[in-house]
């Protein structure tokens, strides 16, 4: 139960970021919000790490699986966020949503794991909620739904190579470093995009936002050691409570039916694929 209240606090971390980067949108440039959020939170994450010992282990960390991850978390950042600032941050986090059934397939398709038909046709009722969801061809389609989708691909990609880092390798570490690649990715970009004055409002906005970004990662952190994965694993989609409640108030953004009948499609497959990898574990143990 611990480790699910932490995943719930986790989440919660998550999205109040993200309803904080899109308080800035039209006062900030993209990349001006995420390099000043990014070195906000590198300085957070290296503390920490430094204050648990974790750069001992800088040596020995850096691997192709590192990079890999790190590529993949890039693609994320700009696609998501590029989506988050023109669309309700109901529909891009429920969009999101289908990212543990996408890990699922490619996992299957790309790493040989085996996957049941059930689990197969969850995907498959998955995916039919992001369709009614972004609605291909109505007037609520765009090309920011495109960017939604398209930075689900980047964070499979991440997620997948996040299986193959070593076990001993510390996770606020692996949060570090990626707080760094995004921050230099963004000192990169920015000069390609219309710098905008920013005063201490916009400031405190990025530093709750970093703030928020570092609870969710730590929170990421504890729920893994403390809490058993198949157990507090749907508790994950507590991000859309948090999403569509924070939409509401900050953004005076009501979800409409199809978004909320396609993310309760997209939750509910996520729990039953939960809950297939749990029976099938309890079967594999058992034998």
């Amino acid at each position: 139960m611990r480790g699910a209240l932490y995943m719930v606090l986790a989440m919660a971390g998550y999205v109040f970021n993200d309803a904080m980067m899109k308080l800035v949108a039209n006062d900030l440039s993209l990349f001006q919000a995420v390099l000043l959020r990014g070195i906000m939170v590198s300085v957070l994450l290296g503390l920490f790490a430094w204050s648990r010992g974790d750069f001992a282990k800088v040596r020995t960390s850096l691997s192709r699986p590192l990079l890999l991850r790190v590529f993949g978390e890039l693609g994320g950042v700009v696609f998501f966020l590029t989506a988050l600032f023109n669309m309700p941050i109901a529909n891009v986090t429920a969009i999101l949503q289908v990212l543990p059934l996408a890990v699922t397939f490619a996992s299957a398709m790309l790493l040989g794991e085996t996957v049941g038909w059930r689990r197969y046709g969850a995907i498959a009722i998955g995916f039919i909620g992001v369709l009614i969801i972004v609605r291909p061809g109505s007037e609520g389609f765009n090309i920011y739904a495109v960017m939604a989708l398209i930075a689900v691909c980047f964070v499979v990609l991440r997620d997948l190579a996040t299986r193959s880092l070593p076990a001993d390798l510390p996770s606020v570490l692996v949060g570090f470093y990626t707080a760094v690649a995004v921050t230099i990715m963004s000192a990169l970009l920015v000069p390609f995009q219309p710098w905008k004055p920013f005063g201490i409002q916009e400031i405190s906005i990025m530093a709750a936002a970093s703030a928020f970004i570092f609870v969710g990662t730590i929170f990421s952190v504890m729920t893994m050691r403390v809490g058993e994965v198949a157990f507090v694993s749907p508790f994950r989609y507590t991000i859309m409570l948090w999403a569509i409640l924070l939409g509401i108030i900050f953004f005076n953004d009501y979800p409409d039916f199809y978004t909320i009948l396609g993310s309760a499609i997209v939750v509910i497959m996520g729990i039953y694929s939960f809950y297939r990898e749990r029976v099938i574990s309890r079967q594999t143990a058992s034998q």
